[in-house]
């Protein structure tokens, strides 16, 4: 999944990586954090927060074309080492980037 931390703005630090969800899939579970599902939508285009610190996140499926974020930047995103061969192969069907580190 793409996870991108808003922080009071449009655009924010952002990760791909494993993640899980609960069984009616509102709640996500992303290394030690908790992400819950915000209703109705939150402020800077936010989709879940993070329960230990509130804080908002954009958090959406990856996209095969790539440009996984809401709003288009030059910053790149870090893919966590264990969902990098799927991300590359899998997903973006490049399986040549699979040592690539960023998307």
């Amino acid at each position: 999944m793409y996870i991108e931390r808003k922080a009071g703005s449009l655009t924010g630090a952002a990760r791909i990586g494993r993640v899980t969800f609960n069984r009616t899939w509102r709640t996500i579970f992303y290394r030690d954090q908790v992400f819950h599902r915000i209703v109705g939508g939150g402020v800077f285009k936010s989709n879940y927060y993070d329960e230990a610190t509130g804080e908002a996140y954009w958090i959406s499926g990856c996209k095969r074309r790539g440009g996984d974020q809401l709003y288009a930047t030059n910053v790149p995103v870090e893919v966590d080492e264990d969902a990098r061969a799927e991300y590359w192969r899998d997903i973006r069907g490049s399986p040549e980037r699979i040592n690539e580190k960023t998307a």
